[in-house]
């Protein structure tokens, strides 16, 4: 490490501060006496993706927020949720610990938290990643989602109703 202002080495650290996400230093220059704060942070590596038709590719963050917002371009979902989702992969794919994983791993992961945010999202974003090339095979993923959308609401529905029932027998 050397001073930005003199390029000396001769360092001394005043002040250490852990947070969650860096070690903050305050150090201090021998040489010329100038004080300034760096931070130290972990790398963690992701792996590299095996394409389908096997080329290989350093998993780009940015370009999957790219992908995620066609996804949901012009609907009500936040910047944040977006900026998250796209942590949770990265993150899933460092804690898988490979060196190479197949770009589907990052996809399924992508379509399976997106079901969640924005159903109509998750619909734009299976169309490309799925390859759901015709009207029917669209409509199927659609009646799918409903169908998981209607027994959920069915099993809230009906722990209302139990609860609701319990609340009347102790009356």
């Amino acid at each position: 490490m050397q001073c930005p202002y003199c390029s000396s080495e001769r360092l001394k650290v005043l002040d250490t501060a852990d947070s969650r996400e860096a070690i903050r230093r305050r150090r201090e220059c021998l040489a010329c006496g100038a004080r300034f704060t760096t931070y130290e942070r972990a790398v963690a590596v992701t792996p590299v993706l095996i394409k389908a038709d096997g080329t290989r590719e350093a998993f780009d963050r940015e370009k999957l927020k790219r992908g995620i917002w066609h996804a949901c371009a012009k609907r009500p979902i936040p910047a944040l949720a977006v900026e998250r989702l796209a942590t949770n992969v990265e993150r899933y794919l460092q804690a898988l610990g490979q060196a190479e994983v197949s770009s589907r791993v990052v996809g399924d992961k992508v379509i399976s938290e997106l079901k969640d945010i924005d159903p109509i999202a998750y619909v734009r974003y299976a169309i490309v990643y799925l390859k759901l090339d015709s009207l029917y095979s669209v409509r199927a993923e659609i009646d799918k989602l409903l169908a998981e959308q209607n027994s959920s609401s069915a099993a809230v529905v009906g722990a209302q109703a139990t609860e609701g029932s319990l609340i009347a027998s102790n009356c």
